[in-house]
């Protein structure tokens, strides 16, 4: 045989065994049950455990878990922007794999910490409210919804639904301390606004989500104030799902006024139920658990890029919520 013909024969030999080998090692590595073991993660859920919302994504965090194996801690800050930003700072001392970090307290508190970690190695994800300049300098993924555009499709939506328009009015509660976070907030103030009607601004307390009842005296006001109001736009799951408190202390009836605003949980169902709540704007909270997770451990076994993931499914009505009701009541949807 000529020096050329054993050339090719040992070239394509080589590289059969390549193709054999490479694809079995990875598949190897993914037939574990548990293939992101010996990654540590510090994982923030928001807000406390037992809470409507960030105990949707505590639970998508644990499947991810189970499934993948990874040591994850976790963190729960009640939904205080200063504490998550006091935990995180303590979270990139301890030098975890990675962390999936709420983006609560916006890209300025978030980016020198974010240095920090990059400069050390940390794979970080975010989820549940976006810090794009912090990601445009340091990396990590999002998952999540788009919040700006969630908010003004959640607008127009109601607008379409309900047939407001000039002159009509609406109390919206955002807290503007928190631009980031307010971003979902203002952009259905923005549609709302761009119909023609009046706005009324109720400023949140992030506590709120905490503890929804601490706004009966903030709601009953603005309510009493303006006995004119259409409807109200709720911040968040936790204040939404508790709209019949609200409106009952306020000597409301169900149905009278129109409550929208973003998420799902048992109370929100409810809520359908009684008509005491009229559309929401889903974004899976489950998703903002599990995802990150799953990024976080395909980052440090594999090297693959970050996930960004636009978790927002759409809207949820009175004409549709018993499609998701079971899963809501159970704490996954």
């Amino acid at each position: 045989m000529s020096k050329y013909f054993r050339g090719i024969s040992l070239l394509m030999i080589l590289t059969m065994l390549v193709a054999i080998a490479a694809p079995a090692l990875a598949q190897d590595d993914l037939d574990r049950a548990h293939w992101c073991e010996g990654v540590t993660i510090r994982f923030f859920a928001g807000g406390t455990e037992g809470d409507a919302f960030a105990g949707i994504v505590y639970r998508g965090a644990l499947a991810a878990e189970r499934d993948l194996g990874a040591n994850v801690e976790y963190v729960f800050s009640g939904w205080d922007s200063e504490l998550m930003t006091q935990q995180l700072r303590e979270a990139v001392a301890q030098a975890p794999d990675g962390i999936a970090m709420m983006g609560h307290p916006g890209n300025e508190a978030i980016m020198p910490l974010a240095a920090e970690a990059a400069e050390a190695g940390i794979i970080m994800m975010y989820q549940n409210v976006d810090v794009d300049q912090v990601r445009a300098r340091y990396g990590g993924g999002y998952v999540g919804a788009q919040l700006q555009s969630q908010g003004r499709a959640l607008g127009e939506e109601a607008l379409r639904q309900f047939g407001f328009g000039e002159g009509d009015k609406a109390i919206v509660l955002a807290n503007l301390a928190q631009r980031e976070r307010a971003l979902r907030e203002l952009g259905t103030w923005e549609a709302l606004e761009a119909a023609g009607m009046e706005i009324v601004h109720v400023d949140s307390a992030p506590t709120w989500a905490a503890d929804p009842n601490l706004g009966i005296p903030a709601m009953v006001a603005a309510l009493t104030d303006n006995s004119d109001t259409k409807m109200v736009v709720f911040s968040g799951g936790q204040v939404l799902g508790n709209t019949q408190t609200y409106f009952e202390a306020a000597g409301l009836e169900a149905g009278q006024v129109k409550a929208i605003g973003f998420d799902t949980n048992e109370f929100i169902m409810q809520g359908f139920a009684d008509d005491w709540i009229h559309l929401t704007a889903d974004q899976q909270p489950f998703l903002q658990g599990y995802l990150p997770i799953l990024s976080i451990c395909q980052t440090a076994k594999f090297g693959l890029a970050p996930l960004n993931a636009d978790t927002g499914a759409g809207f949820i009505d009175a004409s549709n919520y018993e499609q998701v009701e079971e899963l809501a009541i159970a704490g996954y949807r």
